[in-house]
């Protein structure tokens, strides 16, 4: 049919609205015949679309691999750009035909051709997970190139959690501490520029303990990540970093407190708390007051916004924001942060919990009034006005004189099973 259409006069380079032509439509089907009865007929090899995508760059994109064949023997240019600057290996890479990219390399692909953002095959390789691919992309792309780009192949695995990718990436020589250029994390409130931080803040643990596993530094972005990991509220990432020498009373650099900022953006999560706790979180800075039982100042709400378990600011979206300026001349206090409309409603079960991490303190004016306002309450009341036990006084010195770094590895030390439980709260 297509034969007999031609023999009737038809253009054979007629394009649709889209700026396809028949050649397009042949190679998105795979037909070879109907390639070759076009390209006799004098089909134009390289005709770009309306976005300058040729007909080589479709068969990439779809993996037709004997349309593709069929194209470069006839001359198809295989470095073609698209008006955003993709070529056809891109679109391999991207969609995971390796084959098809295998093939690419040997007919001269040109690796290091960047798209208009800057992006490389391996870029668009490492996002969208195809780690063989990325193996046959590494050798063949230019680490110059690689660091003129604004942002790494190991920072896009990170930030779409392609633990396996990452893996490959840093045992192929990938600098698991580099950071991003400073033009791409600006862009980002928190200023963030390794790709540990991008594995934590969007969720990608696995990411996250390749890297930490390759060496990755917990202490190369403006914000922790211990903080990005608090506001994520995920358990099992918190005691990953602890476990990794991140420091657990950080501070939110826009924000001062008198008291660690981890506890601020634990906000209901209890058990999250506890673990900080356990992990020698400042308890007792909880409790120190500049006004102490006597009358405090009238104040608005607390500038200190407090983020919700799902990982969302409840009052602005900029919590770890470093372009955000504090309203108050002077670090806000614990007993004023828990008094906010947003947060006295766990007042109670947080006071208790704190409670069980330091010895002898005495509640603010404040406070007491706090725990007045709900029946329930009570009993956490009587706790903090009752003489502690020589039995807890010893643990927290015991736990004190050992330290953060021996409290990590309380389980694997030297001692009986009740020893350990004792310490590290569980009885």
């Amino acid at each position: 049919m297509v034969s007999l259409v031609l023999t009737h006069g038809a253009t054979v380079n007629q394009r649709c609205g889209q700026g396809w032509t028949a050649l397009h439509e042949a190679v998105s089907r795979n037909n070879t015949e109907i390639c070759e009865i076009l390209i006799r007929a004098g089909a134009a090899i390289n005709p770009p679309n309306t976005y300058s995508i040729t007909p080589l760059t479709v068969a990439a994109q779809q993996g037709q691999m004997r349309a593709l064949c069929c194209l470069i023997g006839k001359g198809a240019d295989v470095n073609m750009q698209t008006c955003d600057g993709v070529t056809a290996l891109h679109e391999a890479s991207k969609n995971g035909h390796k084959e098809i990219v295998a093939l690419l390399l040997t007919k001269h692909a040109d690796a290091n051709k960047p798209t208009n953002t800057g992006l490389l095959p391996l870029h668009f390789a490492a996002q969208y997970g195809h780690h063989e691919i990325v193996s046959l992309l590494v050798s063949v792309t230019s680490r110059t190139r690689l660091r003129h780009s604004c942002v790494s192949p190991l920072h896009l695995a990170a930030e779409h959690n392609r633990h396996t990718v990452a893996a490959v990436l840093l045992k192929t020589g990938a600098d698991v501490n580099a950071t991003l250029a400073h033009s791409h994390s600006i862009q980002y409130a928190d200023r963030r520029a390794t790709a540990l931080y991008f594995a934590i803040a969007n969720c990608s643990r696995e990411t996250a303990e390749v890297l930490l596993n390759t060496g990755a530094s917990v202490n190369l972005d403006p914000v922790s990540p211990l903080l990005m990991a608090v506001r994520q509220g995920c358990v099992s990432t918190v005691s990953l970093l602890l476990d990794r020498g991140a420091d657990v009373d950080a501070r939110i650099p826009s924000y001062a407190t008198t008291f660690p900022a981890v506890i601020a953006l634990c906000m209901n999560n209890l058990p999250l708390l506890k673990c900080l706790l356990d992990n020698g979180c400042d308890a007792v800075s909880c409790f120190s007051c500049a006004h102490g039982s006597g009358p405090h100042p009238a104040s608005g709400e607390s500038h200190i916004r407090t983020v919700g378990r799902n990982g969302h600011d409840l009052q602005n979206d900029h919590l770890l924001s470093l372009n955000c300026c504090e309203t108050t001349d002077r670090a806000r206090q614990f007993c004023e942060w828990i008094s906010t409309p947003v947060m006295c409603k766990w007042a109670g079960p947080i006071i208790d919990l704190l409670l069980e991490h330091v010895g002898h303190i005495q509640l603010c004016s404040k406070l007491t009034e706090l725990l007045d306002s709900r029946e329930e309450w009570l009993p956490v009341k009587r706790k903090s006005l009752s003489p502690r036990t020589l039995l807890h006084l010893c643990r927290l010195r015991i736990r004190t004189q050992m330290g953060r770094e021996r409290l990590k590895s309380l389980t694997s030390l030297p001692l009986p099973d009740r020893v350990i439980r004792y310490l590290s709260l569980a009885d």
